[in-house]
């Protein structure tokens, strides 16, 4: 996102005022009791209190950390029950994908198996041009590659709607990314897109042999134990339990309303974007991620190092490391990552040690929008802090 946090602050600020509770369904807010052992973490069941509203109809959270721990939800599982949100659903991750790719790609470079120093191109001759000839693993993971967005058919919300169960195989994504000049000279400048991840994927699957799932299983998931987080390829319903997910676009008979989108294929995302997951999966990853059990040693600090350069669009200074992104908030550093997928938002952070981490998935009825969501921007400054240089 190119905005500022202040600006995004000020954003949820006026949709405060603005932007009124949805009167579909009843709301539930029931936080679950913190571990007898650990002390309280900061209660948001406050923030979370009157889903559904117009910006979501559920939130689930977690946080943990030696500060203290916290779990709540909210809402409803759907519009049409209102039924109240199941706490251990699944949902859709978005890019927080992206962390557990680069850590995959990470562990990898630490085998040898892959240098980050290395081109793009010489792992995938046939595939990357010349043009892109320079770009390296590195700049794939910060985002200072270059490369522009492939760009998917389609121009509006309801025109995605319809073409919803196509299915993007990641070699044509690259070929129509890599077919555009470049926008930038690799290394110079950052802009924060989903292309080098998928060409990431690609490489893990040329080092290793293996279908990049694969991988990520045999890597992440069943060390880890999450068994609720899953790649679903071409599978466009979310397994088991879910609360639904809504968007505001054009219905059938002319009107603006929500529709149910929890079904919608994702192998435009695929490694940048397709995970399915639950709360309780992401905490246990990001407390093991943070503390050195996933990537080990001195590749971990590509995880937590930016690159001195500035964003492509705003001129910022850089914000993405490989696979996380940081903001000051409260005074300190907050790394994690944010994703989108239509109807679900959520979001793994965490302060460098492990303090406090935070975990969400909001149902969010515009979860692609140019602004960040008011109740999950809500729910990180109420964790973290106000935003500091």
């Amino acid at each position: 996102m190119k905005k500022s946090t202040r600006a995004l602050l000020a954003a949820a600020l006026v949709l405060g005022v603005a932007a009124g509770p949805l009167t579909l369904a009843p709301a539930f807010a029931e936080p679950a009791p913190p571990a007898a052992a650990a002390p309280a973490g900061p209660d948001l069941s406050a923030v979370i209190a009157g889903l559904p509203r117009a910006d979501a109809t559920a939130a689930l959270v977690r946080i943990g950390g030696t500060e203290g721990s916290w779990a709540g939800s909210a809402g409803v599982h759907d519009l049409e029950s209102g039924a109240a949100a199941d706490p251990a659903a699944r949902f859709r991750a978005g890019s927080v994908t992206k962390v557990f790719t680069a850590a995959t790609v990470l562990q990898l470079a630490s085998e040898g198996r892959i240098d980050l120093d290395r081109t793009a191109r010489s792992y995938l001759p046939e595939l990357i041009p010349g043009r892109y000839a320079t770009v390296t693993v590195r700049q794939l993971l910060n985002h200072t590659h270059g490369i522009p967005a492939a760009g998917m058919p389609g121009e509006t919300v309801e025109e995605w709607y319809e073409r919803r169960f196509e299915v993007h195989e990641p070699e044509e994504v690259v070929r129509r990314a890599t077919a555009k000049a470049r926008e930038f000279r690799p290394g110079t400048r950052q802009h924060y897109l989903n292309i080098g991840y998928t060409i990431a994927g690609l490489i893990v699957e040329r080092v290793t042999g293996d279908p990049y799932e694969e991988q990520l299983e045999r890597r992440i998931l069943r060390p880890l134990g999450l068994r609720d987080t899953y790649s679903p390829g071409r599978e466009p319903a979310i397994r088991g339990p879910h609360n639904h997910g809504y968007q505001l676009m054009r219905l059938d008979d002319g009107t603006t309303g929500l529709r149910d989108v929890s079904v919608w294929g994702v192998t435009d995302g695929w490694a940048a974007g397709d995970l399915v997951s639950t709360t309780a999966d992401l905490e246990r990853f990001t407390r093991a991620l943070f503390a050195g059990r996933v990537v080990r040693g001195p590749l971990l600090e590509e995880m937590f190092t930016l690159p001195e350069v500035t964003d492509f669009g705003s001129g910022e200074p850089a914000a993405y490391s490989a696979g996380l992104s940081m903001k000051r908030l409260g005074g300190r550093e907050v790394w994690g990552k944010t994703g989108g997928r239509w109807g679900y938002n959520a979001a793994i952070a965490s302060t460098r040690h492990g303090e406090r981490t935070l975990v969400y998935s909001v149902n969010s009825t515009d979860a692609k929008g140019q602004e960040m969501n008011r109740t999950a921007l809500e729910l990180m400054l109420a964790t973290y802090g106000l935003p500091s240089e």
